[in-house]
C-alpha cells in the first residue's frame, strides 16, 4: 500500500514557508493556497483546504501506535499525542484529547443536514483536520476523528534527537475552543 500522500512534495518549500513562523507556534498564519498546491498532495490539499474526508480505513495513521506526536500537515503545529490515541474502529485515527485546547478550533458543520457535526480545525493555519464526537472513552468522552492526510507523525525519538523540544506525556485538556457559529 502506498502512503506517499502523507509526505510533503517539496520539503524545502515547507521549510522556507514556515521557518519564521515555527519560532512562535501560537501565532496565526495565512498560507498561500498556490504554495500549498505545490507542497501538498492533491488529497492533503482537498482535506485541509476544502474540508474533504479521506475514505475510511485508507489512511496510514489509522492503526499507527508508535510513541510521538501528530502535527498539522500544513503548519507543523503539534496537535495530538500518541498517548491519547486509541482504536475507535471508525476507520480514521482517533484521539480522546488534544495536546492543548488552544491548538484547535471547533466549528458547527451542517454540510450533512440530517447530521450536524463539529468540525476540528488547526487554530494556527485554519486547516481542516476532521470532526469531534461525544462518543469517546473516559475520561473525556471525546473522539477526535482525524484524517491521516491532515497530519504528519513525528516519533518521540526524532523529537528528542532533532529539535531539542523533547517528548513528554501530555496532560489531557478536557475542553477545546468553543464552537464558532458559521
Amino acid at each position: 500500500m502506498d502512503f506517499s500522500y502523507n509526505k510533503p512534495r517539496n520539503q524545502k518549500t515547507t521549510d522556507s514557508l514556515l521557518q519564521e513562523k515555527m519560532e512562535n507556534k501560537s501565532e496565526k498564519i495565512n498560507v498561500n493556497k498556490e504554495e500549498l498546491k505545490k507542497r501538498l498532495t492533491p488529497l492533503q490539499y482537498q482535506v485541509t483546504q476544502e474540508a474533504a474526508t479521506e475514505r475510511p480505513f485508507t489512511g496510514c495513521y489509522n492503526k499507527h501506535y508508535e510513541k510521538g506526536v501528530y502535527r498539522c500537515i500544513v503548519c507543523q503545529q503539534d496537535l495530538f499525542s500518541s498517548d491519547r490515541k486509541y482504536d475507535s474502529g471508525c476507520g480514521w485515527p482517533a484521539f480522546n484529547d488534544v495536546l492543548d485546547k488552544g491548538k484547535i478550533t471547533l466549528h458547527r458543520d451542517a454540510s450533512i443536514p440530517e447530521r450536524i457535526r463539529t468540525e476540528v480545525r488547526c487554530a494556527r493555519c485554519n486547516a481542516h483536520m476532521g470532526h469531534v464526537f461525544e462518543d469517546g472513552p473516559k475520561p473525556t468522552r471525546k473522539r477526535y476523528c482525524i484524517n491521516s492526510a491532515a497530519i504528519n507523525f513525528v516519533s518521540a525519538d526524532e523529537l528528542n534527537d532533532t529539535n531539542g523540544v523533547g517528548f513528554t506525556e501530555s496532560t489531557p485538556t478536557t475542553t477545546a475552543t468553543p464552537i464558532v457559529q458559521q
